[in-house]
């Protein structure tokens, strides 16, 4: 048996979120769809995601993503979303990461002005539109999840808080949407540790109180998210900005603003009548990164308002590495990883053309 293995990376981040994309070292998962390979990966290898999140290779606060082979013939390649919480189905700063290292690994050839193709996410097809300028992936904007609201502006007490007025919000998770300034917060980078045991204890207290349903999907886990909303600014006609940050787990309070964060404001904006067809809403992060959501449109689905949207960013290439996996090593437990590394190097390439404009 080989004791030890070698898995490529490319780090980048959008926002200050570090995400973490594996090119090469991972032999083909099985599954129909890039849902039915993260389903997998979830139940028999889930070895994989302590391995790159845990010590001693990474931390709690980064997230990976698994490039795969795409199995809709529409998307150039498929992506596997791993965070500490698990497996979402859709991320907006994963996505805009896995863009780029799409474009930067040469999966899809980078071209001179905006390169439109589509990626295959476990919630589905992702449109994505990138913009290059002189050989740099300048921005790019993603397609948002289906957004909605579900809970209105209901009330809750929270031990050692008091009550606290919150709204829930569908955009790939369910998320807690609070006003900062009726906790107290001002949002600086000086509160994260406040921030993050306060937004716990709050979704502690709605998870023991209620849980939540998707409409189609049905039950996706418990809360696992909560924004922090600070107020809004008026940039133009049509544009606000507002300082934010989302909480996704015991301790850990995104560098970024989220792109789903972003899309659920969008939700409850449009939910309280306040925007209109091409509106942009910028969300400022504790370290001033930032992203821009914009309301495309939306929809009636039974009882919910739902909100097509997109999320446009930057990100950055960190490093091209390779890491070593030694197998023996007492740090390392390859229990649930020996049936899915591979020494050869798979690139999830598919010979479809991007759309130039």
């Amino acid at each position: 048996m080989n004791t030890q293995h070698t898995i490529q990376l490319m780090d980048t981040h959008a926002g200050g979120d570090v995400s973490r994309i594996v090119t090469g070292g991972i032999d083909h998962l099985p599954g129909n769809s890039v849902r039915e390979q993260m389903e997998y990966l979830r139940d028999d290898a889930d070895g994989l995601r302590r391995l790159l999140l845990e010590e001693p290779y990474g931390i709690p606060e980064m997230s990976v993503d698994l490039l795969v082979p795409p199995c809709d013939p529409e998307a150039v390649a498929g992506y596997i979303i791993m965070e500490v919480m698990g497996y979402p189905i859709y991320s907006g700063s994963n996505t805009l990461c896995t863009a780029t290292a799409v474009l930067e690994s040469g999966i899809v050839p980078k071209q001179e002005g905006i390169q439109r193709f589509k990626l295959e996410a476990p919630a589905g097809l992702v449109q994505v539109e990138a913009r290059v300028h002189n050989g740099v992936v300048e921005s790019v904007t993603c397609g948002g999840l289906p957004s909605y609201i579900d809970t209105y502006r209901e009330t809750i007490q929270v031990p050692g808080i008091g009550p606290v007025t919150y709204s829930i919000a569908y955009s790939g998770g369910f998320y807690a949407l609070v006003d900062a300034a009726e906790l107290g917060f001002k949002l600086t980078l000086e509160e994260e540790a406040a921030l993050a045991l306060c937004a716990h204890k709050i979704v502690e207290a709605i998870k023991a109180e209620r849980g939540f349903s998707h409409y189609t999907l049905g039950d996706v886990g418990p809360l696992p998210f909560l924004h922090f909303m600070g107020p809004e600014e008026k940039v133009a006609d049509g544009y606000v900005r507002s300082r934010s940050t989302t909480y996704v787990h015991p301790g850990v309070i995104c560098r970024s603003t989220t792109g789903t964060g972003t899309s659920a404001r969008l939700a409850l904006m449009h939910y309280e009548g306040r925007l209109h067809q091409g509106d942009k809403l910028e969300t400022v992060s504790l370290r001033n990164t930032g992203f821009i959501g914009t309301f495309v449109d939306s929809h009636q689905e039974g009882a919910y308002q739902v909100v097509e949207n997109t999320i446009t960013g930057r990100s950055y290439v960190l490093a091209h590495s390779d890491i070593v996996i030694n197998c023996d090593d007492q740090m390392v437990n390859c229990g649930e990883l020996h049936h899915i590394l591979t020494d050869r190097h798979h690139p999830p390439r598919a010979e479809i053309p991007s759309e130039t404009t």
